[in-house]
């Protein structure tokens, strides 16, 4: 008895395995490496570009929160931050400045 279950058991699983393998997408490879890393390239600069514009709204917001409280030393730390964010933002441009 014990033998037909694990019969079973195997079976089952080979089954599975099997469906498993039967189902793996064909994955082929890109033709140009460098398009490729052009593309991851884009993809890091892009998602450089959304973090600094985030930076540079929350130092905004820190300006202005600042001026209405009267708080010089705030006042530095948003405009340091909005200062932060505009690089951040630029870094593709000061790249292709400083490669040519």
């Amino acid at each position: 008895m014990k033998k037909i279950i694990n019969l079973k058991t195997k079976l089952f699983y080979s089954e599975i395995l099997g469906l498993m393998y039967a189902s793996i997408p064909k994955v082929y490879a890109e033709t140009d490496p460098l398009n490729a890393i052009n593309n991851l390239s884009n993809f890091i600069f892009d998602m450089l570009t959304g973090v600094g514009t985030m930076i540079l709204a929350f130092g905004a917001l820190q300006f202005g929160l600042a001026i209405k409280s009267q708080d010089p030393s705030q006042r530095a730390n948003g405009i340091l931050t909005m200062v932060g964010g505009i690089i951040i933002v630029g870094t593709r441009v000061l790249l292709n400045k400083i490669i040519g």
